[in-house]
């Protein structure tokens, strides 16, 4: 039986001057991206008439095409104002996650396995993507872990990247979790499979210090300065497990569902505390413009 490859919900994707929707066939057999992961892509999110950092996510994408070896083709300020073009393509009402994407076409001539920059082509893929309810998770610590510059391509929101997380979900929800709380190489503790992580512990934010093994996210940096600008003492730092256990609250923070609490980890219960409620009610606020901007 042939796979159902029509989107789940409804799709605007813009690829070569024109927007298409549905799911349109972009890669082939031979592409580099179908067989070599030449991939990169960004998230962003469109919802109650905003899209919150949207100009960062778009120059993020552009970085990602540098480290993975593309070429990009669209300046991240064509991207944004492609973006609200496709917006104006939905009803208005659902949000929509805002998608660009890049891939490599051909391998390079003497090696298939590098990436020709010059064969880069470029897509922008908006969908229908409910927010998250903010409702709180629970993580287990996962026995797969983040790997370092050196064995992957870290420093692009790159494809090849996912299958990992996605394994360490699938084993986290086996035993009977929403999430993985993963660790760099060195055992610390890095970010969980789809998110960045926070804890406090005596009124003091801490989240794992940018090493290069995950993405220190866009949402990540704007929750850390919005605390801070609050009055919150918010460090970058290397954190165990041990440190987390120990943690008064923990919670994450990502573009899908913004800040979501954590309320169990492994054997620890945990509440959803007041800087948790905290830092989602000043994003929130910033978003929507009712405080002064952080930038």
């Amino acid at each position: 039986m042939a796979v159902d490859t029509s989107p789940r919900s409804t799709t605007w994707t813009y690829v070569e001057g024109e927007w298409l929707t549905g799911n349109p066939p972009l890669i082939g057999p031979t592409s580099h991206a179908m067989w070599l992961a030449s991939t990169v892509f960004d998230g962003a999110r469109w919802f109650d008439g905003i899209a919150p950092d949207l100009d960062r996510h778009c120059q993020r994408v552009n970085r990602s095409a540098i480290n993975m070896g593309l070429k990009p083709v669209k300046t991240a300020e064509e991207i944004e104002a492609l973006a609200w073009e496709g917006i104006k393509r939905f009803d208005g009402k659902t949000p929509v996650y805002i998608k660009p994407m890049y891939w490599g076409e051909h391998g390079s001539a003497g090696s298939v396995v590098t990436v020709d920059g010059e064969s880069t082509r470029f897509a922008l893929c908006l969908f229908e993507a409910p927010l998250g309810n903010n409702a709180p998770n629970s993580l287990t610590v996962s026995p797969y872990r983040r790997p370092s510059p050196e064995t992957a391509m870290t420093d692009a929101k790159a494809g090849s990247l996912y299958p990992n997380s996605g394994r360490a979900i699938a084993e986290a929800k086996s035993r009977g979790f929403d999430n993985a709380l993963m660790r760099d190489m060195n055992g610390n503790v890095a970010e969980t499979a789809s998110s960045n992580i926070f804890m406090v512990k005596d009124g003091i934010v801490s989240t794992p210090i940018a090493n290069r093994t995950f993405l220190a996210g866009i949402t990540r940096a704007r929750v850390i300065g919005l605390l801070r600008k609050a009055g919150f003492e918010v460090r970058e730092v290397t954190l165990s497990v041990e440190d987390f256990m120990n943690a008064d609250e923990i919670f994450t923070t990502g573009n899908y569902s913004k800040v979501v609490g954590v309320n169990r980890l492994d054997g620890r219960d945990f509440q959803q505390g007041p800087v948790t409620r905290k830092a989602l009610e000043l994003y929130m606020d910033w978003a929507f413009g009712r405080s002064e901007s952080d930038s």
